[in-house]
Order: structure tokens, then C-alpha cells, then sequence
């Protein structure tokens, strides 16, 4: 499966942001995906994830602000981020969580940050 993914942007403390992660291959559906980010100088955090059957999961520290969801038809996994903090500054990739498949290439990402 190959991901893009794209939404980010500045914003301040306590606005919001959608990412989005496109996929292809008709494989997605079966996979379970995650929202992972890293701060500078931080290790990789997984965020937020969601199964091939749309149950969620989310980090302590994005539970509450965060919510992860997916459309299979569109073959394309969503990060709603509300009530962002600074601390949410990072770049956020999506990639895969099913251990049976292992890891997609990692993109690019895209850049989230957010001022004070």
C-alpha cells in the first residue's frame, strides 16, 4: 500500500485541523491504520488508530481532542484535531498498524504546527 499524507498547516492554540491519509490498493480496507507524529527531537508517538472495522484508539495525551476515522469506499483514513496545543507541533505520518503486514514506505508526512 503506498499513503499521502496532507492537511497541515499553522494554526493556534486551540484551533483545529483535519488530516487526511490516501491509500492505494485495494489491501486498505484490510489493514489496520494509525496516525503517528514526531516532534523534533522526539521519538515517534503513535496517536491515534483504527482497525479494518472502525474500532479507535488513541494516545493519553490526544484522547479527548483527537478523533481518527476512515472511509473505505474513498480508500482514505481522517485525524480531526481539535483544542490543539503547541505540544501538537510535528510532523504526522500515517502507515500501517497490522503487524501481519508491517510498515508502508514512510512519506513525507505533513507539517502541524501550532502557535501560542
Amino acid at each position: 500500500v503506498q499513503l499521502q499524507a496532507y492537511g497541515g498547516g499553522l494554526v493556534q492554540a486551540g484551533g483545529s485541523l483535519r488530516l487526511s491519509c490516501a491509500a492505494s490498493g485495494s489491501i486498505f480496507r484490510r489493514l489496520d491504520m494509525g496516525w503517528y507524529r514526531q516532534a523534533p527531537g522526539k521519538q515517534r508517538e503513535l496517536a491515534a488508530t483504527v482497525t479494518s472495522g472502525g474500532t479507535t484508539s488513541y494516545a493519553d495525551s490526544v484522547k479527548g481532542r483527537f478523533t481518527i476515522s476512515r472511509d473505505n469506499a474513498k480508500n482514505t483514513v481522517y485525524l480531526q484535531m481539535n483544542s490543539l496545543q503547541p505540544e501538537d507541533t510535528a510532523v504526522y505520518h500515517c502507515n500501517v498498524v497490522s503487524r501481519w503486514y508491517g510498515y508502508a514506505k514512510w512519506g513525507q508526512g505533513t507539517q502541524v504546527t501550532v502557535s501560542s
